[in-house]
């Protein structure tokens, strides 16, 4: 085991491995109740007539599955630290824009999950998805990691309540005499101290203290008697094989802009997770992230898989960077993440421990950590910082990694013609250029 996974290579070993994989599991275990909410259309109390609403327990059971499987085969198939869990926004995404906007059944939104994830096979399979990838300047894989960081921090902020919308200035410093926000302060302050200090497991011994102390304060349940430590599994059929069964739907010109969104939007939050989690590990070689293509086909194939069970896209989650700041160098730590998954379906009251309160210090230290990425582009050189730069900016501004990654793709080969270094520009970029372009327009229209 220890030498499939390269322990020795990585300076690592099961201890840290499993904390890791524990940790990335904290920073992301709210999916098991976001999810359901927003697909189920919770906060909607009156659908329009004729439609149906998806069954909360079966998609719990799905979006846990879903992730047990996508991150296992990340873990053996591609040895990266790296969990995989139905995609916030594309989540979203599903239930109001293509479900509630546009009035597509679930199940035929779930058979062009399905489709998106096999479309993503064949371009893994083929090379087309690394390809890309590793056409994308350093400069830019480094803006991107800084651009995300940045962008789950304010994620952080804004869950608790530290940072809140104001209508005259969009954001403004939120109320800081609430206890859930204070409790929230406290876990940044005792995980920074950690990690001052020098203790590797830091998020995550920060992430436990802070639960323990909103449960001596009364603002955590602690879980109490064994029902509300072990409960039933939920049923799985009221969504399973829906995706397949009404596979024969998607053949649309609607559902074609809908498949083409899913992947757009699943293939650069994936690239930018992937470079960010490789970067702040250290795994990337010469630019380049090693295994890449095996990688891309665990979300693939997580995607495929998870619209089966009943989810949305699975994707690989930028909270593993979680569990690679407690030290989770391999694809152990995965394995680690997964079996918790599947464990989470037979304790899940225990989770209700794991609140945003718990989890906002963890991301928000991860994107302080990430942001050192920053230090490394060349500012210098002004063709490279002004796509550099709006990579960075856009993502938390616009709340979309997609969006952030589009504009300094836009912008990257412009500012290098005009420089007159078209040469260095691989011809992929100029591709992704047009593309990238195109997108703003039928996004405005």
């Amino acid at each position: 085991m220890k030498k499939y996974f390269k322990f020795d290579e990585y300076g690592t070993n099961y201890r840290k491995e499993t904390m890791a994989g524990l940790t990335t599991f904290l920073a992301m275990a709210y999916i098991l109740f976001v999810n359901p909410n927003v697909l189920s259309l919770a906060d909607i109390e009156d659908l329009p007539a004729g439609m149906t609403r998806m069954d909360p327990g079966a998609i719990f059971t799905a979006t846990a599955l879903a992730a047990a499987v996508g991150t296992l085969i990340m873990g053996l198939v591609a040895r990266y630290p790296i969990a995989l869990a139905p995609g916030m926004g594309l989540n979203a995404f599903f239930a109001y824009t293509v479900v509630l906007g546009f009035g597509i059944p679930w199940e035929t939104a779930l058979a062009g999950v399905l489709a998106s994830g096999l479309i993503f096979i064949v371009l893994t399979v083929t090379g087309v998805r690394e390809r890309v990838i590793n056409a994308i300047p350093n400069n830019l894989k480094l803006a991107v990691g800084a651009g995300i960081g940045l962008f789950i921090a304010f994620i952080g902020f804004t869950n608790v309540g530290i940072i809140e919308a104001d209508p005259a200035t969009f954001v403004t410093l939120g109320n800081l005499s609430d206890p859930r926000t204070l409790l929230a302060i406290f876990g940044v302050f005792v995980t920074v101290i950690l990690l001052v200090r020098g203790f590797k497991g830091g998020v995550f011994y920060g992430m436990i203290i802070t639960a323990i102390a909103g449960m001596l304060v009364g603002l955590i349940d602690p879980p109490s008697g064994v029902n509300g430590v072990v409960g039933s599994v939920p049923s799985l059929e009221p969504t399973f094989g829906a995706a397949i069964t009404h596979f024969s739907e998607i053949f649309t010109i609607e559902m074609l802009i809908v498949i083409l969104t899913f992947l757009f939007v699943d293939f650069f939050d994936t690239a930018g997770t992937l470079v960010a989690v490789a970067t702040q590990g250290g795994m990337m070689k010469n630019g380049k992230l090693p295994r890449a293509n095996r990688a891309l086909f665990s979300d693939s194939a997580a995607t495929v898989a998870g619209s089966v069970f009943g989810t949305s896209t699975t994707t690989s989650f930028i909270e593993s960077t979680t569990g690679v700041s407690a030290g989770g160098r391999t694809g152990f730590a995965s394995i680690v993440t997964a079996v918790l998954f599947l464990l989470a379906l037979f304790f899940s009251p225990l989770l209700s421990v794991v609140t945003p309160e718990v989890t906002a210090p963890a991301l928000i230290i991860v994107g302080i950590l990430m942001a050192s990425n920053l230090r490394n582009i060349e500012w210098d050189q002004f063709e490279i910082a002004v796509p550099a730069f709006l990579t960075v900016i856009a993502m938390p501004l616009t709340y979309s990694i997609a969006t952030g990654i589009a504009v300094g793709f836009i912008f990257y080969p412009l500012t290098m013609l005009l420089k007159g270094r078209g040469k260095e520009i691989h011809p992929i970029m100029y591709g992704l250029l047009v593309i990238f372009v195109l997108y703003f327009v039928f996004l405005t229209e």
